[in-house]
């Protein structure tokens, strides 16, 4: 594999190779988790519905009751997903107007739940000839809808998700915009964590269209596709009936994110109540990378795209006879190939390795008379709510698994729960151009989460450190292209607005 890898034919060696590096795709694994005794006597219990990640959710958080954790509160103009949190546990002491403007990217105690990127996502069915692998960017809506779908009301809400090395898709958004039953391939993956594992789906080459809850409607909850970007010819994973199991989420991941300039106002946010369900979310808004409207912020933390490497985004066909690629019995009867080459993988980052996902250059913790110093095996996942250190991070900062500050119940994708223990660190410092950016008095979650690098990760950077900021997650990375960098704005003391509001 290599820079032939873009534009060129595919040889069958080269499918060889890339099958053997690409693992079960996962979206962020969480492969560990101290499971814990039920809580301490004198602690009390909270149900919560958050983003974990990789598909994982925490329903329930338990603290001692003589130190409630810090969550956001509806005051605060943050993203809600459930009626649970709309109450406020816990409030740092309130800052003047002088130590915001001395040190804007200082937070002081920031809430253990940060906000949610929900999205809109469309789905057509524009893709290239077959064995033409690589995705293309597409800046409008382009392509059929799948039969049936209706495009100003069959879509979904997903998450953006820069923790996510492919799309996926949970079974009823599949079945509501069309991708069940005509796009759905005989391929299959595993998706798997805490607590076991699911089989997915893999589609056929499709597009994906995504755009901020301002493009719905409040009222009639229809969409307006005018400001959709997204890519085409690319496949994604789609979840099975799950029974009993837990829907997966749908999420769009860094395979997306990696082409665009995505700017995320927390100043500023949408709400919208569908099928039950309320969905707030900051305004998200896409550019192209060259789009001179896209506005800019001066304090900028360096990213990485690793595995280092990656050229496109591309997905791995069959050639596995009986699943639709080579059929011998076609071949020796004079009819040649079989019609197509479904593909056996969604598309992800492809180049050197695989999977590729935004990387924080640097981190510094702190907690007591320990620390854990330039640190850059941290990813950062718009996925997650909460941040996340592991197990090496936690014995650097001497955290102990038996004695957590609070506790989190994560449930995985079958529904089962695990008990894993949270902190409270004293700082965690990251660099950036202009002013860094300063965390004092952090909840983290311990848990060890797979790497693409292969291992596990020092940790992730959620969204709770960032719920007073605006944000900017310029992609880049791949060949010949720019770093991507995570852009900040300190959002201004009660600054936030309903968008459903305003004229």
């Amino acid at each position: 594999m290599g820079e032939n890898w873009k534009g060129q034919p595919v040889r069958r060696s080269d499918l060889t190779a890339i099958r053997k590096a690409l693992p079960a795709i996962l979206v962020v694994l969480l492969t560990l988790a101290s499971v814990l005794q039920a809580a301490s006597e004198g602690w009390q219990r909270r149900d919560v519905d958050w983003q974990a990640g990789g598909g994982r959710r925490i329903k329930g958080i338990q603290y001692p009751k003589d130190r409630p954790v810090p969550l956001r509160s509806e005051e605060e103009g943050a993203a809600k997903h459930s009626t649970d949190q709309k109450v406020r546990l816990y409030s740092a002491p309130a800052r003047t107007a002088t130590a915001l403007l001395a040190n804007e990217m200082l937070v002081e105690s920031p809430p253990v739940d940060g906000f949610v990127p929900w999205i809109a996502v469309s789905i057509t069915t524009r893709r290239k000839a077959e064995l033409e692998l690589e995705a293309d960017v597409e800046t409008s809506v382009r392509g059929s809808y799948p039969a049936g779908a209706n495009p100003r009301t069959d879509y979904v809400i997903g998450l953006f998700d820069t923790g996510a090395s492919a799309h996926v898709m949970g079974y009823a958004d599949g079945m509501r915009t069309g991708v069940y039953p005509g796009l759905i391939t005989a391929s299959e993956t595993v998706v798997s964590g805490v607590t076991g594992s699911v089989v997915v789906s893999v589609t056929q080459p499709l597009g994906v269209f995504i755009d901020g809850l301002a493009a719905i409607d409040p009222e009639t909850l229809t969409l307006d596709s005018s400001d959709m970007v997204g890519e085409s010819n690319v496949a994604i994973m789609v979840g099975q009936n799950p029974g009993t199991f837990p829907d997966l989420p749908t999420a769009i991941g860094t395979p997306m994110s990696v082409y665009y300039t995505t700017v995320i106002r927390n100043d500023q946010t949408w709400t919208v109540e569908r099928d039950g369900e309320t969905f707030t979310a900051p305004d998200i808004r896409l550019y192209e990378p060259d789009d001179a409207e896209a506005p800019q912020f001066s304090n900028v933390i360096p990213l990485e795209l690793r595995p280092l490497g990656g050229i496109s985004v591309q997905y791995i066909p069959t050639l596995d006879m009986g699943l639709g690629g080579i059929d011998i019995d076609d071949i020796l009867g004079g009819g040649g190939f079989a019609s197509d080459f479904p593909p056996a993988s969604p598309s992800v980052i492809i180049g050197n390795s695989s999977q590729s996902l935004f990387f924080v250059h640097s981190v510094d913790l702190y907690d007591g008379q320990k620390s854990a110093l330039d640190k850059d095996r941290f990813m950062l996942d718009t996925g997650a709510q909460v941040t996340v250190v592991g197990s090496r991070i936690a014995a650097r900062l001497q955290l102990d698994p038996a004695a957590p500050e609070f506790e989190v119940e994560i449930e995985g994708v079958t529904g089962e729960i695990s008990m894993t223990p949270g902190y409270y660190v004293d700082a965690i410092d990251i660099p950036a151009l202009g002013q860094w950016f300063q965390a004092r008095q952090v909840p983290v979650v311990l848990l060890d989460v797979s790497s693409p690098e292969g291992g596990t990760l020092d940790g992730i950077i959620g969204m709770n450190l960032f719920v007073d900021f605006n944000l900017i997650v310029r992609g880049g990375g791949l060949f010949l292209d720019e770093d991507p960098a995570l852009e900040l704005e300190r959002v201004e003391p009660n600054a936030a607005t309903d968008a459903n509001a305003v004229e």
